[in-house]
């Protein structure tokens, strides 16, 4: 069968290369065309476009953006128009992903989902739209499955593929001594914004080291006019895992890397801070906190706060140093984030997920191949 996969950031790269292997495990004649990242291309398949420039946050960042996606948007679809898939499989990123969904829809290719818009945080307008034009959801937290239940919206679960990327990474130490670590997030946007106060933080700490894991779509130009000639602070590429396995403890913009960090078992304090309008629309318009308590997917799993969250202005650098002196220096409150994660994990399910979920899509494609016949 012919699949078409689109995902538009570091994370849906992660999780698309997951899916791409469990794809060809299951369906050994699987041709797959894509939209995604260097992971996605190293797990076989055709390259279509890179996510690296496209990734936006927020209002601001569509506004300022708009004509290159929409570009994009017609180039998506005429690609998928010429290459006649059996499916679309999308990959988060739900503002791109839903208009390519109706557009799919429309021309009678199946559209599976794969990590499901959040519609339980924001903008539950869109369970709409999914029922209308997605043929079936594939989700991966726990907490969604009552949720979409309730929406009626159908949907498979079959785990959260993030715990088979942790377990299986060949773990090797970074570097020699002790260090911090530092995930400023994936899009220039958030570098730009995180990395001051970050740097601020590295100020208040010269006698440590800190790692900063580079972000796989970025380069060093992204981050070093912010480091200057601090020498305490250094920048790896294509070694997050790493940095966050053996670093005493970590500063973690919201996402995914903060999930990513409670698999590990790394201590972490996780900040967010977005433009004045993507702030004030999503606490505002989107009211973001009447639906979810917690904006990191750890806590959100758990149902309580594992590790400290610093949001807009509370993320200064006095605060993230306090945070980060607890965090090295109370072993305690190690020892009770260690025992949070573990139950994270528990909740989370067992390995296996993106093959299990590969399995899944080729059994609902066959099935429903089967019905039309």
């Amino acid at each position: 069968m012919r699949y078409y996969l689109v995902a538009g950031e570091a994370s849906g790269d992660l999780h698309g290369s997951n899916l791409i292997r469990g794809l060809h495990a299951e369906d050994p004649h699987a041709e797959v065309r894509f939209w995604g990242g260097d992971l996605m291309l190293a797990a076989g398949g055709e390259l279509v476009h890179h996510y690296r420039d496209d990734a936006v946050m927020g209002i601001s960042d569509v506004l300022r953006h708009g004509g290159r996606l929409a570009a994009n948007l017609r180039h998506c679809k005429a690609d998928i128009a010429a290459w006649k898939p059996d499916v679309v499989i999308l990959i988060d990123y739900p503002g791109f992903n839903l208009k390519i969904a109706r557009f799919a829809h429309s021309r009678g290719i199946r559209v599976f989902y794969y990590i499901a818009p959040k519609t339980w945080a924001s903008r539950e307008g869109r369970n709409r739209r999914l029922k209308a034009w997605v043929d079936r959801l594939f989700i991966v937290f726990p907490f969604e499955v009552p949720y979409f239940e309730k929406q009626g919206i159908p949907f498979t679960y079959k785990g959260n593929p993030l715990v088979d990327a942790v377990d299986g990474h060949p773990y090797e130490r970074p570097c020699d001594g002790p260090y911090i670590a530092m995930l400023a997030g994936s899009r220039k946007d958030e570098i730009r914004r995180m990395m001051p106060t970050l740097m601020q933080v590295a100020d208040r700490f010269p006698q440590r080291r800190f790692l900063i894991a580079g972000a796989p779509s970025r380069s060093l130009d992204d981050y070093a006019p912010h480091i200057g000639q601090r020498s305490n602070v250094q920048v790896l590429f294509g070694r997050t895992y790493d940095i966050l396995r053996y670093a005493d403890a970590a500063v973690i913009n919201s996402g995914t890397a903060s999930l990513e960090a409670a698999l590990i078992g790394t201590p972490q304090v996780v900040c967010w801070s977005a433009s004045k309008l993507t702030y004030f629309v999503a606490v505002h318009v989107l009211r973001v906190y009447d639906h979810i308590p917690y904006v990191s997917l750890g806590n959100l799993i758990l149902g309580r706060e594992a590790f400290r969250e610093l949001i807009q202005d509370q993320f200064d650098a006095d605060r993230v140093a306090e945070e980060l002196r607890r965090l090295t220096g109370d072993e305690r409150c190690r020892e009770r984030m260690h025992a949070d994660y573990a139950q994270i994990r528990t909740l989370l399910g067992g390995t296996g997920a993106s093959r299990a979920v590969a399995a899944a899509m080729i059994q609902e494609l066959g099935s429903q191949t089967l019905k039309t016949q």
